[in-house]
């Protein structure tokens, strides 16, 4: 790994000049919004948010015209998603979608699958979640026991997914399936949108420590889709969530999930903090300053169609190693106490505390991140 791999990205004046509209539209509608409503990041939920952004164009931006989308270039989504993140802006209905359904849509689908699932995305009226995680698989994807079995025209699948964020608010999931037996486990691996309101499949809900139903449990019993609801070639699912799990681990979201807590920090110390405070604020800005730069260049990368995967694990993490650090510098700093009962900001240290467990999960976990990286340096 050289660090010509994460060429220097400058963000083009017409993303910039992206950043006051979306701004000026952020303080309309989430003026005066709670900071522990803030410090959801990008899982706070709010369907009517995400149709008033759709509204504005600004969903599924680099996709064609003919889909909905605005052919504007990766940076300049880039811009518009980092202005969301700062906000604490409630994106979950339509972020699935717009960052990584869409575009493994864009990019393996078919014709008829374009113009059903893509207009709408672009509109913030259809929500997607991810089926990939399973119980008793650990941490290696490629170890999925959910099965398709083809039944006359159709696919019968059996299986569950696992840690599936927002499956109870979802309309669609694309899933991984193994469609065939062989002893090399990435394949035989395939794809499928599935309807989660179709016949056969139960959500259920999995608490997590701050009483959030985020994740959840999705069962497969006999559910059958047809052979239109494949994504892509059949055995090619391996590569395409590989590809798929590039423009999942390389944007903002993974370093900025702390950002309301950062921010609030700062204001309570001031203008003029004692030197360790300054100190512990200068640590954390610098590295957010070096990670942005590092997804910045993976943006830039993507924009040109190329698939950095070993580059976005460096991301993810880096940025997650951080944002599990920041509530306990924080908390080291301040004298509150974290308290779901407290004032805003001991409930919003307390959420980001309870919650930070999972950013190193959510998207891939260390270890699976570091074996890639491994990879990458040509040591595994």
């Amino acid at each position: 790994m050289t660090l010509s791999r994460f060429p220097l990205c400058t963000l083009p004046p017409e993303a910039e000049a992206l950043r006051e509209p979306v701004r000026a539209f952020l303080r309309q509608e989430l003026g005066g919004r709670p900071h522990t409503k803030a410090g959801k990041s990008w899982m706070g939920y709010d369907a009517e948010f995400s149709r008033k952004l759709g509204a504005k164009g600004w969903i599924g931006v680099t996709w064609p015209k003919r889909h909905g989308g605005g052919e504007m270039s990766a940076l300049s989504r880039y811009v518009i998603v980092e202005e969301l993140l700062a906000a604490g802006a409630p994106v979950i209905a339509h972020w699935i979608a717009d960052r990584q359904s869409g575009p493994l849509i864009l990019r393996y689908g078919t014709e008829a699958q374009k113009e059903f699932f893509l207009p709408a995305i672009c509109r913030g009226e259809m929500a997607f979640c991810i089926g990939m995680s399973e119980s008793d698989s650990g941490s290696d994807l490629a170890s999925i026991r959910t099965r398709a079995r083809r039944a006359g025209g159709a696919w019968r699948i059996n299986g569950a997914k696992i840690w599936t964020s927002n499956a109870h608010r979802c309309d669609y999931m694309i899933t991984l399936v193994r469609t065939s037996d062989s002893p090399e486990k990435h394949q035989g691996l395939s794809q499928f949108l599935i309807d989660l309101k179709a016949p056969g499949i139960t959500v259920r809900p999995i608490r997590d420590l701050t009483g959030d139903n985020s994740f959840n449990e999705v069962v497969f019993q006999d559910v059958l889709v047809s052979d239109d609801s494949l994504v892509g070639q059949e055995g090619n699912g391996w590569a395409q969530v590989v590809a798929e799990l590039a423009l999942e681990r390389s944007g903002p979201e993974r370093f900025l999930s702390c950002h309301a807590l950062v921010k609030e920090l700062i204001d309570r110390l001031g203008p003029k903090p004692d030197a360790r405070s300054a100190i512990v604020v200068g640590g954390i800005v610098s590295k957010l300053a070096v990670y942005r730069q590092m997804s910045l260049s993976i943006a830039a990368r993507l924009n040109k169609g190329e698939n950095p995967a070993t580059e976005a694990a460096y991301v993810k993490d880096l940025g997650t190693t951080l944002e599990q650090d920041i509530p306990e510098m924080v908390h080291g700093l301040m004298e509150s106490t974290p308290s779901l009962d407290g004032e805003d900001y001991e409930q919003l240290l307390a959420y980001i505390t309870q919650f930070a467990p999972s950013f190193s999960l959510r998207g891939g976990t260390r270890e699976i991140l570091r074996g890639i990286i491994a990879r990458g340096l040509g040591v595994r």
